[in-house]
């Protein structure tokens, strides 16, 4: 069952909240899946930015982008989401997704890490626009550990209501760590 994917969850959500022509940034790369269902989701007058700090991600994202002839609206960045204030004002964006971990199939060792995916949402939430959203996948247990989650919950609970609405939600019958959609909306 597709549906019940946390990627195809978290995708149907953005859809259902993202203006179309937006702009969007994919915190996260790894393999491109997002930045490339942001990309089709900003249409010909949209625009994507996509983070990822290893190189790997960075050429397969756009190998995936090129066959998809989508590449035009979309600028991949090798450099760490915590930075992504660097490459953009704030509340100018739409939609901001993170799929934190590693990257499917690569080195485990090399993993989003609780200080910087929080200082990244941080920023993330400075650049989103007056209602925009942001959407994260958690993947915690095994190989990332459980700080990462736990940090990020932790900093979330203390967000200003009149701000921000947060949602998260969680597989309620199902073993062995499985990943957390979180909802986060700008008011």
């Amino acid at each position: 069952m597709k549906q019940s994917q946390i990627t195809f969850w978290c995708h149907e959500i953005i859809r259902s909240q993202a203006p179309t022509d937006g702009f969007y940034i994919d915190a996260t790369m790894g393999k491109g899946n997002d930045t490339l269902f942001l990309c089709e989701l900003a249409g010909e007058n949209g625009y994507v930015l996509a983070f990822d700090i290893q190189e790997e991600a960075v050429c397969v994202t756009k190998e995936l982008l090129e066959r998809k002839e989508c590449v035009d609206r979309v600028r991949l960045i090798r450099d760490g989401h915590e930075h992504m204030d660097q490459y953009v004002e704030e509340k100018t964006a739409d939609v901001i997704c993170f799929n934190l971990g590693y990257l499917p199939g690569g080195d485990h060792r090399i993993a989003t890490k609780a200080d910087t995916s929080v200082a990244a949402i941080e920023k993330g939430l400075k650049i989103l626009k007056n209602g925009g959203m942001m959407s994260l996948c958690i993947y915690s247990g095994g190989d990332t550990g459980y700080e990462e989650k736990e940090r990020i919950l932790e900093y979330l609970k203390d967000l200003p209501a009149k701000e921000y609405t947060v949602i998260a939600n969680e597989y309620y019958n199902r073993k062995n760590d499985p990943p957390m959609p979180v909802f986060i909306f700008k008011r």
